[in-house]
């Protein structure tokens, strides 16, 4: 598989600037990108469209969104063709909801996992690529019909993971939260994602990119990684 899952879009420099090196290598020789916005809530889906485009035109790569095709058939046989998958982050249950209605999670799961297609994604759609959604940020605006996910990771992510303490809030930091999450499922690797980084996974091999110290949660078991070659938690 060829993945390349970021925790954000948007930075200083421009929407998807901080990754166009990284989207160009991984998209190399793809001229067409199809493109899923259905994480979009408060973006309309055309929008959401241009604003893609627009950052990946330069980059000599064409995106249609998915939301043209003009029933789920015709949106698997889009997916079919497509050589690199492109998932825009936003509302991770309500990005579930519209793929599972549309019943496209097994078609996008087994382009990829044939090597027939690439994927990008990120925010919700790096939280997509994990085995459920159970470790995004966002509220359960919609109801999914289920939480699992593509799976075409084995570890979950929390993208946009900060544990910024401030002073007089009594909430839980992002740590306790995904402590509740790695104390119902001990065995299932989270791997904090801060803003401005990314994980590229060409077959077995995984990476770190970006400039950020990144977090594994085992368990009760924290372990900070850097940037390069990335593995699991032992």
């Amino acid at each position: 598989m060829d993945l390349l899952l970021l925790s954000n879009s948007t930075g200083d420099a421009g929407y998807l600037a901080h990754a166009r090196d990284a989207i160009t290598e991984l998209a190399v020789g793809c001229k067409t990108a199809c493109f899923v916005p259905f994480a979009g809530v408060t973006r309309d889906w055309d929008t959401y469209e241009a604003l893609v485009r627009d950052a990946l035109s330069p980059m000599g790569i064409q995106v249609r969104s998915l939301h043209h095709a003009a029933d789920a058939e015709a949106a698997r046989q889009v997916i079919d063709m497509a050589k690199l998958i492109v998932v825009g982050g936003g509302n991770t249950f309500r990005l579930l909801q519209c793929l599972r209605e549309r019943d496209l999670l097994a078609p996008i799961a087994a382009r990829i996992r044939s090597g027939g297609a690439r994927y990008v994604g990120w925010s919700a759609g790096a939280n997509l690529a994990c085995p459920t959604i159970c470790t995004t940020n966002d509220m359960p605006v919609a109801n999914p019909g289920g939480l699992d996910a593509l799976g075409l990771v084995e570890f979950q992510i929390n993208p946009h993971y900060f544990n910024v303490v401030l002073p007089g809030f009594c909430g839980e930091t992002r740590d306790q939260r995904l402590a509740e999450f790695t104390t119902l499922h001990p065995k299932v690797p989270v791997l904090g994602l801060p803003e401005g980084n990314w994980i590229r996974v060409r077959s077995a091999r995984m990476d770190l990119g970006g400039a950020h110290t990144s977090r594994w949660f085992l368990g009760a078991r924290i372990q900070d990684v850097q940037p390069g070659p990335l593995s699991l938690p032992l």
